[in-house]
């Protein structure tokens, strides 16, 4: 970048983020999806389906190991708070980008309405927050959120990235582009894009 447009944004200390850090099953194994932004980043920590049974610890153990626990808005939280900023070396979580308040997950349709043998479809929206109301930089921001959901989640998830209400003067113009899938698989064959979208989110695993 040759110019940077907010050279004193606000930065929130790592211990003031919400978080929660679980570790890992040793046995159960996460799949990379397949599809359009299937090579957009390389290899990282994908969640596994929790409605998967192959996705579940197949330990003996305590009834701990064996629980699986839903993917809520915490979970999405904790996949995009470590993405870094195009245009500082810090974090959309420490720069108060992404917020925990501005994610929600909805169900496409009531689960008293879908056989049992069927996932529920849920869509997780993310409300995003540009350090400065002019910022050039919000469509890429926007992108690297969708792009990290979309490879990390399972596809029961459908991903609906915004930017917030009355925090950028061509949100909605931002935000046609980012909910445009033409759109998006176009701007995701630029070569620069690309590397912009790698290298925000190298930190992510």
């Amino acid at each position: 970048m040759s110019e940077i447009q907010n050279a004193n944004p606000t930065i929130r200390n790592a211990s003031d983020l919400p978080s929660r850090r679980r570790e890992p099953s040793k046995k159960a194994k996460s799949k990379r999806p397949f599809g359009l932004l299937s090579s957009t980043i390389p290899d990282s920590a994908y969640i596994p389906d929790p409605f998967n049974p192959s996705s579940a610890s197949e330990s003996e153990g305590s009834e701990d190991e064996d629980e699986v626990e839903p993917i809520d808005e915490q979970e999405i939280y904790d996949l995009i708070a470590p993405i870094q900023d195009p245009e500082h070396p810090l974090t959309l979580g420490s720069l108060s980008v992404v917020n925990l308040p501005d994610i929600s997950l909805t169900p496409t349709l009531p689960p008293s309405s879908l056989p049992s043998s069927l996932p529920q479809i849920t869509t997780v929206t993310v409300l995003v927050t540009p350090t400065i109301t002019h910022c050039s930089l919000a469509t890429v921001i926007g992108l690297g959120v969708r792009v990290r959901l979309e490879q990390s989640l399972p596809p029961r998830f459908r991903v609906d990235v915004r930017i917030k209400e009355g925090t950028h003067s061509t949100a909605e113009q931002v935000n046609r582009q980012l909910g445009d899938k033409e759109r998006v698989a176009a701007a995701l064959e630029n070569g620069t894009l690309m590397g912009v979208l790698k290298k925000m989110l190298e930190g992510c695993r």
